[in-house]
C-alpha cells in the first residue's frame, strides 16, 4: 500500500543568506546540513537546515534572493510552520531563549490541540513552537549533539503546517482521495488533516480565507514537500495525480532525492520528495554543511558558480 509517511521538507525565500545562516544555527540551533544553490538557478544558493543528517521531516529549506521585496500577507499561501519540541518546560524555555535574543514572540498557548509559543525569524516567517510531549517521532531522525541549544529542549522536526486558502474543500479533497490523509477535525473555515493518524509529523491544519492572494517576498514560503520512500512510490503518485486532473512536472532528479511538482487546485505548490539517498551523498556525517556541494551536472560550472556568490560561513 502506498501512503505518504509525513512532511520532507519546506523550502522558503530569504533575502539574506548571512543573516540567514546565523539565525536557524545560533538561534534556533539547527545543523546547516547542505550549502549548495538552486539547481534551476545556481545564482542563489539552497541551503538546508536541519538535524545531525538533514533527515526526511526536519529540512527547512531556504532559496537566497537578494532582489527579494516584503511579504504582503494573504490567501492561497503556506501560512505557518510547526516545529516540534520535547516538552511544555521547552516551549518555558524557548520563550526565556527568543526574550534575551530579542526574537518576536507570542504567549504560550496552544494551536491545533497542543501547547504551542507562536513567533517569527528575522524576516517575519511565521514559525510556532509545538509541545510533541511525548509522541512518536520518525525512528530516522538524528539529534545534533553540537547543537548550540540545551539537549533537552532542542528543536526535532517539522510538526504541523499551515495552509491558507480559498476553498478549503478543493485542497481538503486532495489530501484525502488523492494521498489518503485522515481528517481529524473540521469546523466551517478550518480542518486538521494527518498523514498518520494522531501525529503531527504529517499534520497539515488547512484555513479557509477569502481575499487576495498572498504576495510572495522574504520570508514567504515557496512550497511543501511530502514525503514517500522511493522511485518506485513517487511513480505511484506520478501516475495517480495525472488521473486526478493536474499537471505534473514528471520526476526530477535532485541528486539528494528525486521528486515531483504540481498545484493542488487552489495553487499551492507541492512537492512529493523520496526519502533518499540523502545528503550524505557526497559529505561525510561529519562534513555535512561544510563546502559549497553541487550535484554532479553542476560541478563542471562550479568555478563560474562560486564567482557569482557571496563567501558564506
Amino acid at each position: 500500500m502506498h501512503t505518504i509517511s509525513g512532511h520532507h521538507h519546506i523550502s522558503m525565500i530569504t533575502k539574506n543568506a548571512q543573516l540567514n545562516n546565523q539565525f536557524y544555527q545560533k538561534v534556533l540551533g539547527l545543523r546547516r546540513v547542505k550549502k549548495t544553490v538552486n539547481q534551476d538557478d545556481p545564482s542563489m544558493y539552497h541551503l538546508f537546515y536541519g538535524d545531525l543528517t538533514g533527515s526526511a521531516g526536519t529540512e527547512l529549506s531556504f532559496f537566497e534572493m537578494p532582489i527579494a521585496g516584503r511579504t504582503v500577507r494573504g490567501t492561497n499561501a503556506i501560512t505557518q510552520i510547526g516545529l516540534l519540541v520535547p516538552s511544555f518546560e521547552s516551549l518555558e524555555y524557548w520563550q526565556r531563549r527568543f526574550e534575551l535574543l530579542d526574537v518576536r514572540h507570542g504567549e504560550i498557548t496552544s494551536y491545533a490541540g497542543r501547547d504551542a509559543l507562536h513567533f517569527e525569524d528575522f524576516e517575519g516567517l511565521r514559525m510556532i513552537l509545538i509541545n510533541n510531549n511525548g509522541e512518536e517521532v520518525p525512528e530516522k531522525w538524528s539529534e545534533w549533539q553540537d547543537s548550540i541549544v540545551e539537549p533537552k529542549h532542542r528543536i526535532l522536526g517539522m510538526g504541523t503546517v499551515e495552509i491558507t486558502v480559498r476553498y478549503l474543500e478543493r485542497l481538503a479533497k486532495t489530501l484525502k482521495d488523492t494521498f489518503g490523509y485522515v481528517e481529524v477535525t473540521r469546523s466551517e473555515t478550518e480542518a486538521i488533516f494527518q498523514s498518520k493518524a494522531g501525529q503531527s509529523f504529517g499534520e497539515i491544519v488547512v484555513k479557509q480565507q477569502e481575499g487576495p492572494s498572498e504576495k510572495p517576498g522574504k520570508g514567504s514560503i515557496h512550497h511543501l514537500a511530502i514525503r514517500v520512500k522511493d522511485e518506485n512510490e513517487l511513480r505511484y503518485w506520478d501516475e495517480v495525480i495525472k488521473e486526478r486532473g493536474f499537471q505534473s512536472t514528471g520526476i526530477v532528479d535532485r541528486f539528494y532525492f528525486q521528486s515531483l511538482y504540481f498545484r493542488e487546485s487552489n495553487g499551492i505548490l507541492i512537492e512529493i520528495a523520496t526519502d533518499g539517498p540523502g545528503f550524505t551523498a557526497d559529505s561525510t556525517v561529519e562534513e555535512l554543511g561544510g563546502k559549497l556541494d553541487l550535484p554532479p551536472f553542476l560541478e563542471e560550472k562550479r568555478s563560474e558558480i562560486e564567482a557569482k556568490l557571496v563567501p558564506l560561513d
